[in-house]
C-alpha cells in the first residue's frame, strides 16, 4: 500500500470508519471494496450499492445492506463510547497501522486503539499460552517477556488470564512496551481484573489496547479465534508457553505458521498434560527454546561471534561513516540491553552534558532509542 496517510481524521471521517466497523463485513472483502475507493470512506459512502457490487461481487446483498444502512442511534452511541474511553481510530491506510499486520491475508480495515502504536513495535514477539497456567508457566512467561522487552522488543498478547497477562506484566516490569488485542469492543474490560493493567498501558505510554471490533461489541467466544490472527500477525514470531492441545494458543500458533511467522515453544512436564500442545508443536517443527537470546538469534535481531580475546561482538550494521568520533564511541557502547546514562558516563571520557548531547544527536539520527528511566538501546 503506497502513500500512507498521516493527517488526523476529522469527526466525519471517524464516523464513516465507525460505520464500516459496525457493519462487520469480512475483512478481506471489505478491504477489496475499500481499495477501489483508495481507502477513502467518504468516496465509498458517496457511491451506490450497484457500484459497490461491481468492485466486490463476492459480497452478499445482505452485507451490502448492512454497510449502506443510514447512521442511527447505534452509531451515535458507539461514537460517544469511543470518545469516552479515550480511543482513536487507526485505518489500514494510515502510517500508524502496524506494518506487519497490514501484510496478512485478512487485516482489519481499521483498528480501535487506546494508547498508541510505536514504529518500533514492528520488532515484536507474541507470547501466548494457557489461561489456567501453573506457577511454572507463569514464571516462564514473565521471564521471557521481561528479557525480550529488555532487548527492545514489544510484547504482544491477548490479555487473557494466565500466560498472556503475565507476559504483559513482564514487559512492563522491564520498562518495555506491550500490545493487547481484545476479542471485544474497547469499552469492555476482559477479563475484568485486568482493568488496572490496561489503564496503565494506555495512560503511561507503555503500548496499546487494541480491537478490530466497534464499541459495544461484547466478548463472545467466537470472536477470540478471530482476534488470534492479529496477535500473530503483528509479530515477528510467536512464543507458546504451557498450553494443552485444544487451547486458543494453538490457534494462534497455527495462524502464525500460515502467516510465515516463526513459532517458538518452551517445553514442559510430560505428566500433567498442560504442555501437550507445546510438545505437539515441537513434533510438528516448531523451534524449542530455553532462553530469550535463542529467540533473538533465530529472528536475526542480534547475533554474537567470538572475538580474539574470547569475548563477543555484536553483528550490528556499521555506524555511518560520517559519524563524529564522540558519537561513534558512545554508539559502540550500546546494545539491545537497556543502558542507563550513568553507565555510559563511566565507560567514556565525556562530561554529563556532552553525553546528553551525544545521545540526543544519536536519537535524532535514528541510531538509538530512549527508554523509560533515561536508559538507551541501540536501534535495530
Amino acid at each position: 500500500m503506497k502513500n500512507l496517510k498521516t493527517d488526523p481524521l476529522t469527526t466525519q471521517q471517524e464516523r464513516l470508519w465507525l460505520r464500516i466497523a459496525i457493519a462487520e463485513l469480512p475483512p478481506l472483502k471489505m478491504n477489496q471494496l475499500l481499495s477501489a475507493y483508495d481507502f477513502d470512506p467518504t468516496a465509498l459512502f458517496d457511491d451506490s450499492m450497484q457500484r459497490w457490487a461491481q468492485f466486490s461481487p463476492h459480497l452478499l446483498e445482505r452485507q451490502f445492506n448492512r454497510l449502506a444502512r443510514e447512521p442511527s442511534d447505534d452509531l451515535d452511541l458507539a461514537y460517544g463510547t469511543l470518545k469516552k474511553v479515550g480511543a482513536s481510530i487507526v485505518p489500514i491506510s494510515y502510517a500508524e497501522y502496524p506494518s506487519r499486520l497490514r501484510e496478512i491475508a485478512d487485516p482489519p480495515p481499521l483498528l480501535f486503539v487506546r494508547g498508541r502504536f510505536d514504529p518500533d513495535d514492528k520488532f515484536s514477539v507474541s507470547v501466548v499460552g494457557s489461561r489456567r497456567a501453573t506457577e511454572y508457566g507463569l514464571s516462564i512467561s514473565r521471564r521471557f517477556a521481561f528479557e525480550l522487552a529488555q532487548r527492545g522488543l514489544c510484547i504482544v498478547s491477548g490479555g487473557a488470564r494466565g500466560i498472556d497477562t503475565r507476559a504483559h506484566m513482564g514487559a512492563l516490569d522491564a520498562g518495555g512496551r506491550t500490545v493487547v488485542f481484545l476479542g471485544c469492543g474497547l469499552d469492555y474490560c476482559y477479563p475484568a481484573e485486568n482493568r488496572k493493567l490496561y489503564d496503565k498501558i494506555a495512560a503511561e505510554d507503555k503500548g496499546a489496547i487494541v480491537s478490530e471490533f466497534a464499541p459495544g461489541v461484547s466478548p463472545e467466544p467466537w470472536r477470540f479465534p478471530a482476534r488470534n490472527r492479529l496477535i500473530s500477525g503483528m509479530s515477528m514470531g510467536v512464543l507458546v508457553i504451557e498450553t494443552p492441545a485444544d487451547s486458543g494458543a494453538m490457534i494462534t500458533a497455527n495462524d502464525a505458521a500460515g502467516q510465515g511467522r516463526d513459532v517458538f515453544v518452551v517445553p514442559g512436564p510430560i505428566d500433567t498434560g498442560k504442555s501437550a500442545g507445546c510438545h505437539k508443536l515441537i513434533q510438528d517443527g516448531a523451534r524449542l527454546v530455553e532462553s530469550a537470546q535463542e529467540i533473538m538469534d533465530a529472528l536475526g535481531l542480534l547475533t554474537f561471534s567470538p572475538t580474539p580475546d574470547g569475548g563477543a561482538s555484536s553483528a550490528y550494521t556499521p555506524a555511518p561513516t560520517d559519524l563524529a568520533p564522540d558519537l561513534r564511541t558512545v554508539l559502540e557502547l550500546l546494545s539491545l540491553d537497556p543502558i542507563p546514562v550513568d553507565h555510559i558516563l563511566s565507560q567514556c571520557r565525556l562530561t554529563t552534558s556532552q553525553v546528553i548531547g551525544v545521545m540526543t544527536l544519536l536519537e535524532m539520527r535514528g541510531l538509538v532509542r530512549r527508554l523509560p528511566g533515561n536508559r538507551f538501546v541501540r536501534a535495530l
